[in-house]
């Protein structure tokens, strides 16, 4: 169990039950007395207020009412926020920017630093710009969850991705290629890939992509996305 397994264990027993021992705790998640110790100074570190009652008897209690205090969130997390606002920021519909931007710097600092350097790095295959009036929306989809995450650790890793992916014509095909770029026109999302096989650029709906993932044991090298001219070329879209 890692540790963040672990400390939600730790809390949702102490929930549950009120009030426990060290020892119950310890047994609980698997782990040795030492390392629950830590986990509770962690834990305290975090905002919880856990009471600790000596001598015969006593044990471990959670104050009812506290929380956590410290968010925990993952690069992909992040850099989900980061991106919707930036979205909501190019459709001109952000009246808050300035405090979004504030409680975004704050999200960020508690990321470690390896964590930072990866989100900035993830940040650069980012570009937003506006929908062409001549876009079809009649057949918007769902993006598939898992796509993010995906995309995150081909890009980071320079992994090709694979997925499933329905056309314009609702024909269904096999692709792996290189995730070069996200490409965001609000309302609509695209992955920006090097397609090997037609050796050239190709724009994928994400809510047309399904069953992404990484395909291991490859690497690619990063291009030059041509996104100066036009940030949208329509011409390019439904391939």
């Amino acid at each position: 169990m890692n540790v963040r397994l672990r400390h939600d264990a730790i809390v949702r027993t102490l929930r549950r039950n009120g009030t426990s021992t060290i020892e119950t705790l310890a047994q609980e998640v698997g782990a040795s007395r030492r390392t629950v110790l830590r986990d509770i100074s962690a834990l305290r570190d975090q905002g919880y207020v856990i009471h600790s009652d000596v001598g015969r008897g006593g044990g471990l209690q959670l104050d009812p009412q506290s929380m956590q205090a410290t968010a925990k969130l993952s690069v992909p997390e992040v850099f989900a926020l980061l991106i919707s606002v930036a979205a909501m920021r190019a459709a001109g519909n952000l009246p808050f920017s300035d405090l979004a931007d504030a409680g975004l710097a704050k999200i960020e600092k508690s990321l470690p630093r390896d964590k930072v350097k990866d989100l900035r790095a993830f940040l650069e295959c980012l570009y937003i710009g506006q929908l062409s009036p001549l876009q079809d929306l009649s057949d918007m989809g769902k993006i598939d969850d898992t796509l993010l995450p995906a995309f995150e650790t081909c890009f980071l890793k320079r992994h090709f991705m694979r997925f499933a992916y329905r056309d314009a014509k609702g024909q269904h095909t096999q692709r792996e290629v290189e995730p070069q770029a996200m490409l965001i026109l609000p309302p609509v999302w695209y992955l920006v890939g090097w397609d090997p096989m037609r050796e050239d650029f190709r724009h994928f709906r994400m809510d047309r992509i399904s069953h992404p993932q990484p395909v291991e044991d490859t690497e690619f090298r990063r291009r030059h996305v041509p996104f100066e001219d036009d940030v949208c070329p329509y011409s390019a879209m439904e391939r």
